[in-house]
């Protein structure tokens, strides 16, 4: 095929510019993935408020009755007062030392074993919403800028897994069965950890405590 110098001197022209377009989007492309990989990471994160020793050891009893029964991930016995929420780690780890400043320790009452809708809620002790649980909620919430579509319901889970209702209903029966007195459980909440909480994983096998900080005496 035949070109004239014209058109020689056009086309050349034309792959050049080609050429620097492609160039310039290879140096953009790099540059965006440096500006990527620059980005802090964000895990999912939670905070949960920690029974004192004894009543833990008394609340995993019951719940390795009922795994042994229902099946369902191990996981340490905690009140959720922070749910998950996405966050760098030094983010997370500043808002529960800035939650914590000036917090007092609070108890904290079992009202009943309670059942419920979805995986993290299948069996738990529903715990009374007295006024220094529920502002203990309110203003880790809000330190943490963390919002829900349903309202604060202070809890201890004590069997995670997918359950039908009539599972659900044998569960509970069998937690007042084991230990007939939990209903009237009373204890303090001196402690706050910052765990990471992959919600995808539901073997739980990459939750982690992060931090844990010291609640002020009363």
């Amino acid at each position: 095929m035949y070109f004239s110098p014209r058109s020689r001197l056009i086309l050349i022209r034309f792959l050049s510019l080609l050429g620097i377009l492609g160039f310039s989007f290879f140096l953009l492309s790099i540059s965006m993935d440096v500006q990527v990989s620059q980005q802090p990471k964000k895990d999912v994160y939670s905070v949960w408020a920690l029974p004192p020793e004894h009543v833990s050891e008394r609340v995993k009893k019951l719940m390795v009755a009922l795994r042994s029964e229902f099946s369902g991930p191990e996981f340490e016995p905690h009140v959720t007062v922070v749910g998950a929420i996405r966050l760098t780690e030094d983010d997370a780890r500043d808002k529960l030392n800035k939650a914590s400043e000036g917090l007092k320790a609070y108890n904290a009452t079992v009202e009943k074993v309670a059942t419920g809708t979805f995986f993290y809620q299948c069996v738990f002790l529903l715990l009374h919403p007295t006024t220094e649980v529920m502002e203990t909620g309110a203003h880790c919430w809000a330190h943490f800028g963390y919002k829900s579509p349903t309202p604060y319901m202070p809890h201890l889970s004590i069997l995670y897994a997918d359950l039908t209702e009539e599972e659900k209903k044998r569960a509970q029966e069998k937690a007042n069965a084991l230990d007939e007195s939990i209903e009237s459980l009373s204890f303090p909440i001196t402690r706050l950890a910052l765990y990471k909480t992959d919600t995808e994983d539901k073997t739980l096998k990459s939750w982690e405590k992060v931090a844990e900080v010291t609640l002020q005496n009363n």
